[in-house]
């Protein structure tokens, strides 16, 4: 089990350093990483949805980067309107591979984090698997994901208030290898439903809880 001893620091971005949380895993276990929601609604690399998708893959042994994009906290540069934060998640993904080369590669969001983070790992060959939380499809364009056929987790809460649960099937089922999964009662942030939200993750992931 993990003990969430995090290494906090610095990577290069595309406008500067972006702020990091790291957590080496087990050797040859998955590397994720983890993208956070809106930055100008209050989204940062600790927002508790992002918190606990980190943590529960560092409990299964993967190894682990959060970080703030860019103008957050302590990130270098200014918000691009999803453009320059895509290229964040490619700085992000490139940084974990050299660290853990021999590791399969995995990219995790929730909400604008699917956005910038599938964009980036649909540009990404190395990435293996996508997993995306609450995906803002009602609020940005998702069509770039057109054609893909790498596996893909959707996680989306039925009580929705911010992105539409019945758009989010929708996109869902318009992927060719998803595996789509709704949680009862959920909100968009998984208020008292954090536990499903982060079941629904490993299983498909193959780390079953």
């Amino acid at each position: 089990m993990s003990q969430h001893h995090h290494e906090r620091g610095f990577i290069q971005g595309p406008a500067g350093h972006l702020q990091i949380l790291y957590q080496p895993g087990e050797k040859g276990m998955p590397a994720v990483v983890v993208c956070h929601p809106h930055p100008q609604y209050g989204g940062t690399m600790r927002n508790k949805v992002v918190y606990w998708i980190g943590r529960a893959f560092e409990d299964a042994g993967c190894s682990v980067l959060r970080f703030n994009f860019r103008g957050v906290e302590e990130s270098e540069g200014d918000w691009d309107d999803g453009r320059g934060e895509a290229d964040d998640v490619s700085a992000s993904l490139d940084w974990l591979h050299r660290q853990h080369p021999d590791s399969p590669l995995w990219m995790a969001g929730f909400s604008f984090g699917c956005y910038a983070g599938l964009q980036a790992a649909r540009k990404n060959p190395l990435v293996e698997m996508m997993f995306a939380v609450a995906p803002a499809v009602s609020l940005w364009s998702f069509d770039f994901m057109n054609g893909e056929t790498r596996p893909l987790t959707v996680v989306s809460g039925t009580d929705d208030e911010i992105v539409s649960f019945e758009a989010v099937r929708a996109w869902a089922e318009q992927q060719s290898e998803v595996q789509f999964h709704a949680i009862s009662g959920a909100g968009h942030f998984f208020t008292d439903h954090m536990q499903e939200m982060t079941d629904a993750l490993l299983v498909e992931a193959g780390l079953s809880p």
